[in-house]
């Protein structure tokens, strides 16, 4: 058993995003443009296009706006060409964060960060500074009506890495990133539907954060997920009311 309050911190990060659809549909147009870019409109192919798309779907985004997305990424269409930038960074109460950029500016993008940063009591680290902290995973978070024993044994037997039962009763099903795509698709296909999926940046150890240190640590948060050209922040904080 693990955690103390998974369940909450899944939901309220799902409320976040659901507030700001309209800056991930803007989010998501640039990540399938820069996958199409990298690896082509071959799905089979293009793993992290296939991501991308299925996320487009999750937030349902229309099917025009997403292949649009791609031809400007193959160059069938015209489109403003991205660069992928990540920063390390530390936020108040000793948190760790990975701040993930596709920007076609870089002198604004950190400035920006660097800005949001210092104003909410965090500073830029450098390369490989808090890295180390986080690993690069699948991440399926299944609400705690499900069946612990049934979906450890299917979650094992699909391939999964690790299942984590916490404390609130909710199930953490960890993959590869590779491996994510097909075990989620085996999952749903036995009648598991992950409440949250995800393939990202997972804090091996949580910092847990209660009352004012939780609000001004979502405030840090909130300003940068809210710059045009971050794409994902992660962080190592735990945040409870």
């Amino acid at each position: 058993m693990a955690g103390h309050s998974k369940w909450a911190n899944i939901q309220h990060r799902k409320g976040r995003q659901d507030e700001k659809r309209g800056k991930v549909w803007t989010k998501l147009i640039r990540e399938i443009t820069v996958a199409a870019k990298m690896g082509g409109a071959d799905l089979h192919n293009n793993p992290r296009l296939r991501l991308a798309i299925d996320k487009a779907k999750d937030a349902n985004m229309p099917n025009d706006n997403v292949q649009r997305a791609i031809l400007k990424g193959t160059g069938a269409l015209e489109g403003v060409s991205y660069e992928e930038i990540r920063y390390e960074a530390y936020g108040p109460h000793g948190v760790a964060l990975i701040i993930d950029s596709l920007t076609d500016n870089k002198t604004r993008t950190v400035a920006e960060v660097r800005h949001a940063l210092s104003k909410n009591g965090g500073n830029l680290g450098t390369d490989g500074c808090v890295s180390y902290l986080f690993k690069h995973c699948g991440v399926l978070m299944f609400s705690p009506t499900v069946p612990e024993n049934e979906l450890l044994e299917a979650a094992l037997e699909a391939g999964a890495e690790d299942v984590l039962m916490h404390d609130d009763l909710s199930k953490e099903v960890l993959t590869s990133a590779v491996d994510f795509s097909p075990i989620r698709d085996k999952l749903t296909k036995l009648g598991y539907l992950p409440e949250f999926a995800e393939v990202t940046m997972r804090a091996e150890n949580e910092i847990e954060l209660r009352g004012e240190q939780s609000t001004s640590m979502q405030k840090l948060l909130d300003a940068l997920e809210n710059l045009d050209d971050i794409q994902s922040v992660y962080s190592n904080a735990s945040l409870n009311e």
